[in-house]
């Protein structure tokens, strides 16, 4: 279960270096193996293998009114290994589709991760605080 924010910045060849606290996760999990798509919301994904494996499954069977999800999703995946130091190369056309040169955010969002634009993330984030709770949470104290 991959959860927290993490501030990372991509080297020049696009390389990010996966958090050491997901690391062993994911050699044990995925033998460092990772898929990368496009997320409809202007981000990336990062799926263990394992997982993406689960998540093509149900993309796949989408029905045909749904051939453009199959097209974002699958038809941009590109799969990635970790390398000896841990990180991961994030191909030009993922990072450019997602706005991301430098600057990044790595968030765990339990079986995959998302990876933003660090800008992007905080202008969204700032936005969605600022609206309404969806009714979801009305019965949670905080």
């Amino acid at each position: 279960m991959f959860q927290g924010a993490s501030s990372l910045s991509l080297d020049a060849k696009g390389r990010l270096s996966v958090p050491t606290r997901h690391r062993d996760v994911l050699s044990a999990t995925a033998s460092g193996q990772l898929t990368i798509t496009k997320h409809p919301h202007g981000c990336l994904m990062l799926f263990p293998r394992p997982e993406w494996e689960k998540f093509r499954e149900r993309i796949a069977a989408l029905p045909m009114d749904a051939q453009w999800w199959r097209r974002i999703f699958l038809g941009n995946a590109m799969d990635v290994e970790l390398d000896g130091t841990g990180r991961v190369l994030v191909a030009p056309e993922l990072r450019a589709a997602a706005g991301i040169s430098k600057e990044a955010v790595l968030l765990g969002m339990g079986s995959y991760f998302e990876l933003w634009d660090q800008a992007t993330y905080t202008a969204a984030e700032s936005k969605a605080m600022q609206g309404d709770m969806p009714d979801v949470f009305k019965d949670f104290s905080f």
